[in-house]
């Protein structure tokens, strides 16, 4: 089985950019190439002009990756981890920054703690740590959010955009798309080793839709049958209606009104990345080949 099939992209220096795929699409084989984990049997990768194989030390050097997994020592403490990680890549002396880094991870009062007595979230949080310890210049979050709490994802992504801002160029992969949507400026969609999809976030959404969403909730009766092609939901007394324009609002509603239906709560919404990367899973041959 071939878990990449073709992949070619690059992510521009300081880019904070998206990652995205169903379990199974690539996207963490991807980051282990990157990452010098495993080896492509073809073609090259590179970080910051860095050959992942005839400079691997250079490109690892240049790197930090936040895994899926919460694999940790359980014999050391917070800082003892974060000391470690700062020797695998040859620095000393650099307690200010982690002092740093463990402040706005929210790691400060668990520095001298055994890393088997903390949770899950706060294991999490030293994952994140570790791969910042050595300051690289490029940073993949592998699902960095995935079973914390709020409290941490809002820290997280504060001083992630901190470090965007700054300069470094993230990579980030999340099933949380609605991160995606907000944190990232140019997005690439993995399916079965391919790239399907890859442009800003907003073109995505513009050249996978060119309509608008009626949300209604009726109170009494329904809408009428001649509505039927364009209803694309229905939950409850939730109604989810497909408009070309907000100009047809104003006839959609008096056709609702004939029928006897009373609506009780109307929203119009804009499509979003969640719709984009449905259609895209789903094999939408026309929206891929718009949005590719």
């Amino acid at each position: 089985m071939q878990a990449l099939a073709g992949v070619d992209l690059s992510v521009a220096r300081g880019e904070f950019f998206g990652l995205l795929g169903p379990n199974g699409a690539g996207k963490t084989t991807l980051i282990s190439v990157l990452a010098g984990l495993c080896r492509a049997d073809r073609g090259s990768a590179c970080v910051m002009g860095f050959d992942v194989v005839g400079r691997y030390r250079e490109a690892r050097r240049m790197l930090g990756v936040v895994p899926q997994e919460l694999v940790f020592d359980p014999f050391f403490s917070v800082r003892e981890t974060l000391r470690i990680q700062s020797g695998y890549f040859g620095l000393r002396r650099n307690e200010a920054w982690i002092d740093e880094v463990l402040d706005h991870l929210g790691l400060l009062p668990k520095a001298d703690a055994n890393m088997r007595s903390l949770s899950g979230g706060m294991k999490r949080r030293v994952l994140v740590a570790q791969a910042l310890v050595h300051k690289p210049p490029v940073i993949i979050l592998d699902e960095p959010t995935a079973g914390v709490d709020v409290e941490l994802r809002q820290s997280l992504w504060t001083f992630i955009r901190r470090l965007n801002q700054d300069g470094h160029t993230i990579i980030l992969t999340t099933h949380y798309l609605e991160e995606a949507e907000t944190l990232c400026n140019r997005i690439a969609m993995l399916k079965g080793g391919r790239v399907v999809a890859l442009d800003t976030t907003a073109n995505l959404i513009r050249r996978f839709h060119d309509h608008l969403y009626l949300r209604l909730t009726l109170e009494r009766g329904e809408l009428p049958e001649s509505l039927g092609d364009r209803v694309v939901a229905r939950d409850g007394p939730q109604r989810l209606v497909r408009m070309q324009h907000v100009r047809e609002l104003e006839g959609l509603l008096a056709r609702i009104r004939e029928a006897g239906a009373v609506i009780g709560e109307m929203n119009i919404e804009q499509p979003d990345l969640e719709e984009v990367f449905v259609q895209t899973m789903r094999g939408d041959a026309s929206a891929v080949a718009r949005a590719a």
